[in-house]
């Protein structure tokens, strides 16, 4: 990840010439080829991440998408949280799954990004003071209220859902989670190009239960690095779109190529640096995920 503060403006004027050619070149791809800006976990450099703050930012900087990963809760409720464990981004401790969502709305989700942002160590478990007054901005999000947010925005604005696993619910997250998309008339698109909703994992088995309950939800298979079996371009069975690292990008350029000649859309993450941003554009990435939503629109000249 890039160093935070570091304005994207500095990395650009101390570039050498041919690197503002390729910059005003990237631009102009972008132009033509619409890359899409995929917030992850919300504006998520400025504030804490998988907050309802860090999504309204997003929106108000212009992402045209949002990122977000959901875990089941002990009762059954889909909540936006991206490690197994609380611990990280809370003042409490515990597993997601084994918690249920009263216990969560009771937790501080948001003190921690204050305390990094200040410079202060980050700890496993701190003493964190609570903040009733900032319950908003900290509470834990669930992935109704995210799509109540998105309902509400205005303007199109896509979501992009990862699914954790492995996971003790196993199917039961698909399963909520079609059942939620359903109540916003989301689950069965009239085609995948018209979603405004897509979702992703790096789990195939996950891509395959949604796949199987709904064939017109787009789908994308998230990957750290590409297996053998993956290499000429293929993905798992009834996905639509590959989810590569931002460094399969930086060591396998062709790779990204082979799949664009073979007509897959392609999504990276997370792209957080200026030299990244014009790496993607040059392959013609269709979405950048990044936690800095503003700064890579301003890349693109948007």
């Amino acid at each position: 990840m890039a160093p935070t503060g570091l304005p994207y403006r500095s990395r650009h004027t101390a570039r050498p010439p041919t690197g503002e050619r390729w910059h005003h070149d990237a631009v102009t791809h972008a132009r033509q080829h619409l890359t899409r800006v995929v917030a992850h976990r919300g504006a998520s450099e400025d504030a804490p991440e998988h907050t309802l703050a860090a999504y309204r930012k997003a929106i108000e900087d212009g992402a045209d998408a949002l990122e977000c990963d959901v875990r089941l809760t002990a009762d059954g409720h889909l909540v936006c949280v991206h490690d197994r464990r609380v611990n990280r981004t809370s003042n409490g401790r515990g597993a997601v799954s084994a918690l249920e969502l009263s216990d969560l709305a009771a937790l501080d989700f948001g003190s921690w990004k204050t305390r990094d942002a200040a410079g202060g160590p980050r700890v496993e478990e701190p003493d964190w003071e609570h903040r009733p007054e900032d319950r908003e901005a900290t509470s834990v999000l669930t992935l109704e209220r995210l799509l109540e947010l998105v309902a509400d925005a205005g303007r199109r604005v896509e979501l992009a859902i990862e699914t954790k696993h492995p996971t003790r619910w196993a199917g039961q997250v698909e399963e909520r989670l079609l059942v939620l998309l359903k109540r916003f008339g989301l689950d069965a698109p009239a085609s995948r190009e018209d979603s405004p909703v897509r979702v992703m994992s790096f789990s195939a088995r996950s891509l395959h239960r949604v796949h199987a309950a709904s064939p017109t939800l787009p789908t994308v298979y998230l990957m750290q690095f590409v297996t053998p079996r993956l290499r000429d371009g293929r993905l798992p069975e009834g996905v639509d779109i590959a989810g590569p690292s931002i460094r399969i990008l930086r060591s396998h350029p062709a790779y990204i190529e082979r799949l664009k000649r073979t007509g897959r859309q392609v999504h990276v993450w997370t792209v957080n640096e200026a030299a990244d941003v014009d790496l993607c554009v040059g392959l013609g990435v269709d979405a950048i995920i990044t936690n800095r939503p503003r700064a890579v629109l301003d890349r693109l000249g948007r």
